[in-house]
């Protein structure tokens, strides 16, 4: 079964994105070409460990100017289905992933506060950002570019290229400079919607753009290693196992499942279900319930991260990752 998820997986994403066993190579000396306004002298990473994810600069167009509808005029979004909610100063949003899969980051205002709200589905990675650097605020988009599997930003304003899973500038003027992390809860869109009934929801501009609800990676939390990874993989545990990530420690998500709470130390981890994967069947909608999580530090809610153990190993080396 997981062999034939796994051919699916590939032949749907190779057919979404035109990818060829060539286009997956790395070549930083035809970079220059595409990215003149790119700094590769400066860089804190081995450019070889960059590849081709297939499509090229913005071929996944981020959205920059989002829409929004009151739940009351929302339709087709299951209830269990995925969605990145997002609190800031009073002000509550869902991201659905039916839409982010498909666009992979969102450069949005919410609380006053710019965010860029991205999603890569090849690490599950669902991670809010503070766009604002040193005064200034960042256009993010995509590079068409992976790093351990893991998507690969930019910023429109110096080209800097930045490892989403980090929120860290790896390539260009801004190397080294770090992305502030905002504390989102990736949730069902029920559970938004209970916590949150007066909570605004991101649709498409245009809704025949893409087959929005559809998952171009299906059976892909099911393969048994990832897509697009050149890296080592952790021991004691499969690659594609999720763990749910907080600064350098991870649990796996079986454990917490098991467990239904975790404390360590002042922090407090909760699973319920009630949540699809967004990777796991050709529509969102009927994908496999892996569960929600809360993250709690003191009584106060903390950036996490519900992604695969092959990603904390790859981000993380020196973590821990319990199990």
């Amino acid at each position: 079964m997981k062999r034939v998820a796994r051919a699916f997986f590939a032949f749907v994403f190779l057919s979404t994105a035109g990818i060829s066993a060539a286009a997956a190579q790395n070549d930083p000396s035809s970079w220059s070409y595409e990215w003149p306004d790119t700094d590769f002298t400066k860089t804190s990473i081995d450019l070889g460990e960059v590849i081709s994810g297939g499509p090229p600069k913005d071929g996944i167009p981020a959205i920059d100017d989002p829409k929004f509808k009151p739940q009351a005029e929302i339709e087709g979004i299951a209830e269990t289905e995925p969605v990145i909610g997002l609190i800031v100063n009073g002000e509550a949003k869902a991201y659905p992933l039916r839409v982010l899969t498909w666009h992979e980051i969102v450069n949005d205002t919410i609380g006053e506060i710019p965010v860029a709200v991205t999603y890569c589905p090849l690490c599950n990675a669902a991670i809010v950002f503070d766009r604002r650097i040193d005064g200034k605020v960042l256009d993010f988009g995509t590079t068409g570019k992976l790093r351990h599997s893991d998507l690969v930003m930019y910023d429109r304003q110096t080209e800097s290229w930045w490892q989403q899973f980090l929120g860290e500038a790896i390539v260009g003027d801004l190397t080294g400079k770090q992305l502030a992390v905002l504390p989102a809860r990736l949730e069902s869109y029920g559970s938004f919607k209970k916590r949150r009934p007066d909570g605004l929801v991101l649709v498409p501009e245009n809704p025949d753009l893409r087959p929005y609800g559809a998952n171009p990676y299906s059976g892909y939390d099911s393969a048994s290693v990832p897509f697009l990874y050149r890296g080592g993989y952790p021991k004691g545990i499969a690659p594609m196992a999720y763990v749910v990530v907080v600064g350098e420690e991870a649990w796996s998500l079986d454990s917490l499942k098991k467990a239904g709470t975790i404390n360590a130390d002042n922090l407090v981890l909760e699973w319920k279900p009630g949540m699809n994967s967004a990777l796991d069947s050709r529509r969102i909608a009927d994908g496999q319930d892996i569960g929600q999580i809360t993250a709690m530090r003191d009584g106060v809610e903390v950036a996490y991260d519900l992604t695969f153990a092959f990603v904390f190993h790859a981000f993380k080396p020196d973590g821990r990752l319990n199990r």
